[in-house]
């Protein structure tokens, strides 16, 4: 079957709603909006939550505790095995960690975890370590370093 035999199926394109058009179509007048109320009059925008004079369910119910989601501090988490990309002897920090696509920008907080084996010498600046991934860097004979914020 070739494209230029296709025929048209039946409901395919259904033709749009022109509405206030007079007799016959069904939708003069109001257009298809009812009659009075705030849906019917042109530029409406209801809030979503808005229920109708019924009081709203986040204002029904209570209201308990704290969140601390505002104020948590959120790291971004780099592995011991990520690492192992950066060359022998190499400051690695922010900027490189950034470059290198491990973490989304330089001001992400990062913190380094001790996933894999770390082989080279390296020179690690982040703002939290865990124990296993310093034990690492420093037994592979490189240096950590902790940025304050």
């Amino acid at each position: 079957m070739m494209n230029h035999e296709i025929t048209c199926i039946a409901g395919r394109h259904k033709s749009r709603k022109r509405v206030g058009r007079g007799s016959g179509s069904g939708h003069g007048k109001t257009s298809g909006r009812g009659s009075k109320g705030c849906l019917s009059r042109s530029g409406v925008a209801l809030r979503i939550l808005a229920e109708g004079g019924q009081m709203p369910l986040f204002r029904r119910l209570p209201k308990r505790g704290f969140s601390n989601y505002k104020f948590a501090n959120r790291y971004e988490t780099v592995n011991i095995s990520q690492l192992e990309r950066f060359d022998d002897n190499t400051d690695v920090g922010i900027e490189q960690l950034s470059d290198a696509g491990l973490i989304n920008g330089l001001k992400s907080r990062v913190k380094i975890l001790g996933n894999g084996e770390l082989t080279k010498k390296l020179q690690v600046t982040a703002h939290k370590f865990s124990k296993n991934a310093e034990h690492k860097i420093t037994a592979s004979g490189g240096t950590i370093k902790i940025i304050s914020n």
